[in-house]
């Protein structure tokens, strides 16, 4: 019998294995996490801050002063250091004139609401910045909402405490640079565990998909919808990661996490390309090789966790077990072995595909180790051309003036709503906090219906555990210091959870916001009663809720323009991946639209995810829509594999015969997607399920033609094409009207 595990304890990861059950290490990397690092770090700029200004002025001013702390922070998340304190000036700059008219109407009611509305509008106009914009928004609705909170006075006193609110905002904004600076190169570091352990968890999934017990075409589909979504939120992590680590890559130690930056989309890529012959073999396999590919993957799964950890844990990772040997022994059985013709073929290919995620693996170990130089001779001279942009701009804020521009339309719906809950507020018996509504309406409105849904359900929850909390803490009348301990800790714990466990934040939010109203109110006493909390938060988030059908942007007025965008990223990456084959040919450009084609077709996963959430009248057609994501994720993964024959098997090329045929191939799938026009709605889709089978007579294994890989090239070209002919089919009938749409 031959041995068919790949190694002989495919579970020894570089660096040894932690002696603790998944969950508990799970939790740990989450703790030494660039979200837990940065929650703490905003914690203690409040104290620091909090504290000097209650030395100085008393509890009133440290009050204030918090709220300008709170404010500065929100946009202070992990990012380049340059241009630092510029992302964030906006928040305190911009909500200070906020919480000043807010605190001179703050006794008339009717003014004190034309300066919510149009305030509410103004902020949420600014997520036309995107992911920038977002904490910019949220500072100057919590400027306008915690001014609420004060109690009223002259306009003396409204003038001093924003003057400690701008004070706390620019003490924070000093801070947070020189944080930034300081905790730089523990990000960079951070940012590329969290890959490390993205990737680690595809490949997971990816694994379960040579499960011979998972073979059934639903739980391969489903496998396939999992694997669509880890690789849309990898992409996104990606471009996080991409901003800090490869910002001045100019020092060793960056250079090395860089080059092993790189060595993780190297192995994204040939993780994707594993696609392309793993439904032909399952069909020949009898259980035979699958369970070692399995376990080949779960091995190297395995290998980059560990090496995360030992990062996360600043510990120096011992090398990665190397499975070639075991995977040369593997395809080697398999050829002797098989019966059926061209299993052995397609054995060979995904052995070598792996292989291949086995080399970036180790390599990546090495570099972490310093035992290799890294090669980032295009991306040290040209790293600002991968990284986000910082600079402030108007073009993308008058980019959504349109009627039906998402944005718009989402501070129209925003402003509508907390419009009504303060009305609404005015009129129950309970109204001496009218702002807890309109704080629950704005942390849970969000600009689709999906993400309203979910922030929904996780602030009622939060918000009962957060009450439970904030009853026991009051109830040990706690001296006003212990309370501002308390609301950092609140703070800190808020914004580290925001984007992983919102639940937490929900939690940590209520007891921060309610102790700081507490701490605004001078101490009185603020009869916290849990009943009226909780109403609040279920009356406002029932408001929020049912106004987001309010002017709603459904997804699908949004989907046809991501469909474009995927098409042309596509084209653009297929052109130039296939331009690599001319000699010479620097691959800088290919490098960016790669990014670009990963990223477009991760804004349409996200995008597909939410439409479920959405009406049924009002959804796209689903079929097609996942047949165009599988089919633009098949493209990839067939140009990755071309890729691979051209830059790590060209001496196996007669390239006399491959240029001509890379040119045309380019010229086909440049044409068939984004030429005027689409095919008739009415042609066969394709279907969302596994990537196309390779013909094992026109694609043999590398071993049985050492010398002559050109017919193997040729035909991958004309599966690409074919694929991409199939993506412009998918793409025609998404965007074919279904019904009329009412919004």
């Amino acid at each position: 019998m031959a041995d068919r595990s790949p190694t002989s304890n495919p579970a020894s990861p570089a660096g040894g294995r932690l002696r603790l059950h998944a969950p508990l290490l799970d939790w740990l990397r989450l703790a030494l996490s660039q979200y837990v690092t940065n929650g703490l770090s905003v914690a203690v700029g409040l104290v620091l801050i909090v504290l000097g200004v209650y030395a100085l002025d008393g509890l009133s001013a440290a009050s204030a002063a918090s709220v300008g702390v709170l404010v500065a922070s929100l946009p202070d998340v992990p990012s380049p250091k340059r241009r630092k304190f510029m992302q964030m000036l906006p928040a305190p700059a911009l909500g200070a004139p906020l919480f000043l008219a807010v605190q001179l109407v703050q006794q008339q009611p009717l003014e004190l609401g034309l300066v919510l509305v149009p305030g509410t509008f103004l902020a949420f106009m600014g997520m036309a910045w995107g992911k920038r914009g977002g904490p910019i928004s949220f500072s100057l609705m919590f400027s306008m909402l915690f001014s609420m909170a004060t109690p009223p006075g002259h306009p003396d006193q409204a003038l001093m405490r924003t003057g400690w609110f701008l004070a706390g905002g620019a003490l924070y904004l000093v801070y947070a640079v020189l944080t930034a600076h300081l905790l730089n190169t523990r990000y960079r570091v951070q940012l590329l565990a969290d890959c490390l352990l993205g990737l680690a968890s595809l490949l997971r999934t990816q694994a379960r998909r040579f499960d011979p017990q998972t073979d059934s075409p639903a739980a391969q589909q489903a496998l396939l919808a999992d694997v669509l979504r880890q690789q849309a939120a990898l992409a996104d992590l990606l471009q996080s990661t991409r901003d800090v680590v490869l910002e001045s890559p100019t020092k060793p130690h960056r250079q090395r996490l860089a080059g092993m930056l790189l060595a993780v989309l190297e192995a994204r890529d040939h993780l994707l390309a594993c696609e392309l012959d793993l439904d032909a073999l399952s069909r020949h396999d009898d259980g035979q090789w699958l369970p070692a590919l399995e376990q080949s993957l779960l091995a190297l799964a395995a290998s980059l966790e560990a090496l995360a950890t030992s990062l996360l844990l600043g510990r120096t990772p011992q090398p990665v077990a190397d499975l070639r040997p075991a995977l040369a022994r593997l395809q080697a059985a398999g050829a002797a072995a098989s019966e059926q013709p061209g299993t052995g073929a397609l054995l060979g290919s995904l052995t070598d595909r792996i292989g291949h995620i086995n080399d970036e693996t180790v390599k990546m170990a090495a570099l972490a180790r310093g035992d290799v130089r890294p090669e980032l001779a295009n991306v040290r001279s040209s790293w600002q051309l991968f990284v986000s942009p910082t600079l402030w701009s108007w073009k993308p804020l008058l980019g959504q003036l349109s009627w039906y521009a998402p944005t718009l339309r989402h501070a129209l719906r925003a402003a509508l709503a907390i419009g009504v809950g303060y009305t609404v507020s005015l009129h129950l018996p309970w109204a001496s906090h009218k702002y807890w509504i309109l704080i629950t309406i704005a942390v849970v409105l969000r600009a689709n219906l999906a993400q309203t849904v979910e922030r929904r359900n996780a602030r009622v929850g939060g918000t009962l555990l957060g009450c439970v909390l904030v009853m026991l803490i009051l109830s040990a009348h706690p001296e006003p210091m212990a309370l501002l301990l308390f609301v950092a800790l609140g703070t800190a714990i808020s914004h580290a959870f925001a984007i992983k466990r919102y639940l937490f934040t929900a939690i940590a939010a209520t007891v921060s916001g309610m102790l700081q109203a507490h701490l605004l109110m001078g101490g009185i006493s603020p009869g916290f009663a849990l009943a009226e909390r909780l109403a609040d938060t279920l009356l406002g988030a029932v408001l929020a809720w049912a106004l987001s059908y309010v002017l709603p942007s459904w997804e699908r007025r949004q989907i046809p323009g991501l469909v474009q965008r995927t098409l042309a990223a596509q084209a653009r990456h297929a052109r130039l991946a296939l331009a690599l084959g001319q000699a010479r040919q620097p691959d800088l450009d290919w490098r960016l639209a790669r990014r670009e084609a990963y990223d477009s077709l991760s804004a349409l996963v996200q995008a597909t995810g939410r439409v479920l959430a959405e009406p049924r009248s009002v959804r796209p057609p689903l079929e097609p829509l996942e047949a165009l994501q599988a089919r633009s994720y098949q493209l990839l993964a067939q140009l990755t594999a071309i890729k691979s024959l051209l830059m790590l098997r060209r001496g196996q090329l007669d390239m006399d015969e491959a240029q001509p045929a890379l040119a045309l191939a380019a010229q086909r799938i440049d044409h068939a997607l984004i030429s005027p026009g689409l095919p008739a709605a009415g042609a066969a889709p394709p279907a969302a399920g596994p990537a196309q089978a390779v013909d094992s007579a026109l694609m043999p294994a590398p071993e049985q033609l050492p010398d002559n890989l050109t017919p193997a090239l040729l035909r991958r070209l004309g599966l690409a094409c074919d694929m991409a002919g199939e993506l412009r089919l998918a793409a025609a009938r998404v965007q074919t009207p279904t019904g009329p749409l009412h919004d």
